[in-house]
């Protein structure tokens, strides 16, 4: 037997049991006469102890010769600590060893097995399965692998249905770049690795199966960042026979039962807000509402006073820092002006109003405007004596992108996007639209398969240019703490509609035809009315322990240029499998393409 018990088993009422642990050392500490190793598996770690008086001459020697990271089987009897550590559930005991054997050696780690490890992020992806063992990495698998179950449970419960969905399909224009699979047995010809089950999940609707879900992989071909890898996965789910407000309902029950089911919270409620309201009032369609400064526009009274900058521009627009005028020196302002001149914001300044406690009011702009102008603005931001504004102003769009940098940032500095508190929003009725100029063409918002709002179909199939701007589709996501958790919307389920969109789209009927003929022929044969939505996993791992990066909370994750560390993939592969593929590759004189 390797084990009666788990190294994270033993408390203070087993004194006096006989024991087999297995485990990996974690640490030694030798004073001679007496040793001490950390044992350490999954589950937690167990302190054994070595004594003169105690164990064994040769006992005690192989003890020594342990290294970190061998792999031992140790039997003893579990005694009462004589000093305590309450720091680790097992901390009130310990084993005093009888037998031990080493089970496998190991060469000295290239980095610590501890939290707080001295690896940098390539050494650890290199070697992901040292990095797999440290105690908070497991714990993030782990609870990966909790909140899946709590999906599944919940879906279940609920009446969905999970299937499995194709990973060969076909290639498709929209969206982002697809990862494409060469045929063999079809020379020339490509599968595409799936961005989404979008369509499938629609057939399956088309199919009678009423409620859909799947926890699937997906594939992007896209840069990297923190919150994005090249496969990820979704919680995928779609609904026949309903509305949005009952989508909306059964994604919020999900939300708040995985909220309470893994972290033990109750959220609170969650408010809806027009995707119009959220860009006028936050400049994001995912604003965090952990804290107010709310945007607010001042063309009315900060234009027509002879500054230029203000007069010229097409939005004047600013937030309220509560309590900070006089706390924020001018030299702050300068710095944080600098923090917004990056070419990453690129701002071209950026304005501010103070008004102190002693009734005073300074501003960068005070020989354009009286006091009596700046306290109009104060009074439209509610500002108060200690309040803090901040102006921005240029083109709408990127003036309103630039000041929610500025929102967010102030929020962190500020320390009020405190991780353990958590504000749900559902932002609702996105465009179905956007114009792209360079291109002269529309985008799908949201993909080609959403619907336009019931009362603005008349308007899609028969309107001109601009109307199909001003678009609202059933669209909507789900936002906690200004990252978006899941997307989804109601669906066309009528093929004259469907094929107007892709018309819209730019596509050809022909091109339709053969990018989606299969779902449009599924169209005419009742197609109920449908919709859905997909939760990125990872992502909703990440947020619920108050994380940015979804890297540690995926086993095997890619770097920021897509590569896998470990297994040294994307590689070349042989000339005589590229041949049978039918790609004909000028190859050159690389040794690696052999």
């Amino acid at each position: 037997m390797y084990r009666t018990h788990n190294c994270g088993a033993l408390r203070i009422a087993d004194v006096g049991t006989s024991v087999t642990l297995s485990g990996w050392v974690q640490k030694s500490r030798d004073k001679g006469f007496m040793m001490w190793i950390d044992l350490r598996d999954r589950y937690g770690i167990t302190q054994l102890i070595f004594t003169e008086e105690a164990t064994p001459k040769d006992l005690f020697e192989k003890a020594r010769s342990l290294g970190r990271e061998f792999v031992v089987r140790v039997e003893g009897k579990v005694i009462e600590r004589a000093s305590k550590n309450t720091n680790i559930p097992t901390g009130e005991v310990e084993v005093e060893v009888t037998a031990l054997e080493v089970l496998n050696a190991s060469k000295v780690p290239p980095f610590t097995i501890e939290e707080e490890t001295d690896g940098g992020d390539e050494l650890r992806m290199k070697y992901r399965y040292l990095d797999l063992r440290r105690g908070n990495v497991q714990k993030n698998i782990i609870f990966r692998s909790e909140l899946a179950i709590e999906t599944r449970k919940y879906l279940a419960g609920e009446d969905f249905i999970e299937v499995e969905t194709p990973v060969l399909i076909k290639s498709t224009p929209e969206g982002a770049r697809d990862f494409v699979v060469p045929s063999r047995m079809n020379k020339g010809q490509f599968y595409a690795l799936p961005q989404s089950p979008q369509t499938f999940k629609q057939i399956l609707m088309v199919a009678g199966f009423d409620k859909y879900f799947q926890i699937v992989k997906c594939f992007r071909d896209e840069d990297l960042r923190a919150d994005r890898q090249p496969e990820f996965t979704q919680i995928d789910c779609e609904m026949s026979f309903v509305t949005q407000e009952e989508i909306l309902n059964t994604f919020e029950g999900l939300t708040r039962h995985l909220f309470k089911q893994t972290l033990d919270v109750d959220l609170p409620t969650f408010p809806r807000m027009y995707y119009d309201d959220a860009m006028r009032l936050y400049g994001s369609d995912k604003p965090d509402l952990r804290f107010g400064m709310p945007f607010v526009e001042l063309n009315d009274v900060a234009k027509g006073k002879g500054f230029g900058v203000f007069d010229n521009a097409e939005l004047v627009v600013g937030i309220c820092v509560n309590g900070l005028a006089d706390q924020y020196s001018n030299k702050d302002i300068k710095k944080l002006t600098e923090w917004m001149q990056r070419p990453q914001i690129g701002a071209k300044g950026l304005v501010y109003v103070k008004f102190g406690e002693d009734g005073s009011i300074k501003s960068s702009v005070g020989k354009f405007y009286s006091d009596e102008d700046l306290q109009a603005w104060g009074a439209k931001f509610g500002a108060e004596k200690g309040d803090l504004l901040f102006i921005l102003s240029g083109e709408t769009d990127k003036t309103r992108k630039q000041l929610n940098e500025l929102r967010l940032e102030m929020g962190s500095r500020l320390g009020l996007r405190k991780p353990e508190d958590f504000k749900p929003l559902w932002v609702i009725d996105f465009p179905l639209l956007e114009w792209d100029e360079d291109a002269s063409r529309f985008h799908a918002m949201h993909h080609p398969f959403t619907s336009p709002k019931k009362e603005e179909i008349p308007n899609m199939l028969n309107g001109d240019h601009e109307t199909m701007k001003n678009l609202k589709a059933d669209a909507y996501d789900l936002v906690i703490n200004g990252v978006e958790i899941g997307g989804g919307s109601i669906r066309i389920h009528d093929r004259e509609l469907q094929s107007k969109n892709f018309k819209l789209l730019g596509f050809t009927p022909e091109e339709a035809e053969a990018q989606f003929g299969f779902l449009l022929g599924a169209f005419e044969y009742g197609a109920p009315p449908h919709g859905g939505i997909a939760f990125g996993f990872d992502r909703l791992c990440a947020v619920l322990n108050g994380q940015n990066s979804i890297r540690d909370f995926i086993a095997f994750p890619k770097n920021n240029q897509g590569r896998d560390m470990m297994i040294d993939a994307p590689s070349p592969i042989a000339q005589e499998q590229m041949e049978e593929l039918g790609i004909d590759l000028a190859l050159s004189e690389d040794p690696l393409i052999h």
